[in-house]
């Protein structure tokens, strides 16, 4: 367990729910439920929190477990940054989950969008069209009444750079609670990570499988090395080295088998802890942290 800014306990390893086809979404999260997760993360820009509602609330009564042992979160999409929309867009994103509370709102990307229920809203030339009426501190504030509002147990921010959580930090009434960014070894985004533990954060990574990308972390030397050795495969060594150096992370294993595989975890030896930090390749697989520009969903698990 993560303790939050808002102290509020979130699970290390969580179930990222980015699937584009909704029976699928169903069918892995309740997977993922009966492996073992306790932790999942949605968005309204994924267009399924519905179909994941649908998934909890089934899976929960079959796992005879209550909804405080879970922990859900989800995000406010870009086109929804102006302060009089965010309470509407939290109170729909409940309403598809079926939820009365959520653990975690995020602000997806800091980038605003304009707004309207046109998700990827683009001009004549194909070019997103940025909403430049309000800032990130003016989303942030309506964020913060949420948590004022009890229906929103912590906040925090998503797809973010140090230099822009700066700012929002300093000024910031309610704390983020959670920063998620894309981390794995060819981007550790250390600098980042230092700030958050100072600062008492919780760093999510996601994608810490490199998106499951070809070539990418899962097929790096160093790793499938490693994973000889200790006797994992290079998923598990990949999941352990992210909570090894102390963040929390989101998977998104599409079948049971996967999602059994991805919760059972191992801490590793010094040495190939280190082997894995040393890896030297640097990239980004998701650039929408640097563009704006929308994110993909991954074709791969």
């Amino acid at each position: 367990m993560e303790t939050t800014n808002n102290t509020i306990h979130m699970p290390v390893l969580g179930f990222g729910t980015l699937i584009p086809d909704a029976a699928e979404t169903i069918s892995a999260t309740r997977d993922a439920l009966k492996a073992g997760f306790r932790h999942f993360d949605c968005a309204e820009r994924y267009r399924n929190e519905s179909a994941v509602g649908e998934a909890l609330q089934a899976g929960l009564s079959a796992e005879g477990l209550s909804r405080e042992e879970i922990f859900v979160t989800t995000k406010l999409w870009n086109t929804n940054h102006r302060p009089d929309r965010v309470e509407a867009a939290f109170q729909a994103s409940l309403n598809r989950l079926g939820l009365t509370y959520l653990d975690l709102y995020l602000i997806h990307t800091p980038f605003a969008f304009q707004p309207g229920a046109e998700q990827d809203p683009r001009d004549e030339n194909g070019n997103v069209i940025y909403d430049r009426e309000v800032t990130l501190l003016d989303t942030w504030r309506a964020m913060e009444k949420l948590v004022d509002s009890g229906r929103c147990r912590a906040i925090g921010l998503s797809d973010i750079s140090l230099n822009e959580l700066l700012p929002i930090y300093e000024a910031a009434r309610i704390k983020p609670a959670v920063v998620q960014v894309e981390s794995h070894p060819y981007l550790p985004e250390t600098e980042l990570l230092e700030f958050c533990k100072e600062k008492g954060i919780v760093f999510l990574a996601f994608a810490p499988l490199g998106h499951g990308i070809k070539p990418g972390p899962l097929e790096d030397p160093a790793v499938l090395s490693v994973a000889a050795r200790v006797g994992k495969t290079p998923a598990q060594v990949l999941l352990a080295w992210a909570i090894q150096r102390g963040t929390a992370l989101l998977t998104t294993p599409r079948t049971a088998a996967r999602a059994q595989e991805n919760f059972d975890i191992s801490f590793l030896p010094q040495d190939a802890f280190d082997e894995i930090n040393s890896i030297q390749t640097r990239q980004r697989f998701n650039a929408v942290v640097k563009t704006g520009v929308p994110g993909f969903i991954a074709k791969g698990s």
